[in-house]
């Protein structure tokens, strides 16, 4: 399969094309990330991200282009993002005779803030367990086990590509169901 015949079909909502795409240009946009953030972790979490977006956003891409530069444009972005949260997370820094203080936030829940994260956590796994079973499997090894891609790949016996695709498309049906309420 050519990549311009892989995005047309993608377009279309073909998952043999998505996997194509996902195998082609993993490798580019993780290896991007990992130079980046220095970080596999944070480097496989922001190259699914990137997927994700990319995929959802299929539609609006523009020929024109090459897709590699547009998915590390997403990558980009993305990671541009989750450091703007981070550096927000220090307020300021406060100087008096010559001594720096750091104004941390504060951001322990408050007893009101565990009983809502309680509550949407059971929300949460209601909704999960509307998914199919093979969805509901990855998610609670990906999220809730937090075990990586090699270790979900190996546990079930399948490529990790399909273990990629698979929890792409679990958060994507799991986003219409909360969407759905």
């Amino acid at each position: 399969m050519e990549i311009d015949e892989a995005i047309s079909r993608a377009k279309k909502n073909d998952q043999k094309a998505f996997n194509f795409l996902l195998d082609t240009f993993w490798d580019s946009v993780y290896g991007f990330q990992l130079k980046r953030t220095h970080n596999e972790n944070d480097a496989e979490d922001i190259t699914i991200q990137t997927f994700s977006k990319a995929f959802d956003k299929i539609n609006s891409f523009d020929e024109k282009y090459t897709f590699k530069t547009w998915l590390i444009t997403i990558s980009k972005n993305i990671h541009i993002d989750l450091l703007r949260k981070e550096k927000n997370s220090i307020v300021q820094v406060i100087s008096k005779d010559d001594r720096d203080f750091f104004q941390v936030l504060d951001e322990s829940p408050s007893p009101e803030d565990k009983l809502i994260t309680e509550q949407n956590l059971a929300k949460l796994l209601r909704d999960i367990k509307k998914l199919k079973p093979h969805y509901q499997e990855v998610i609670n090894l990906r999220y809730f086990q937090e075990l990586s891609y090699k270790e979900i790949s190996k546990k079930l016996n399948e490529p990790m590509s399909n273990i990629k695709v698979k929890l792409l498309r679990a958060k994507k049906l799991l986003a219409e169901i909360i969407r759905e309420k």
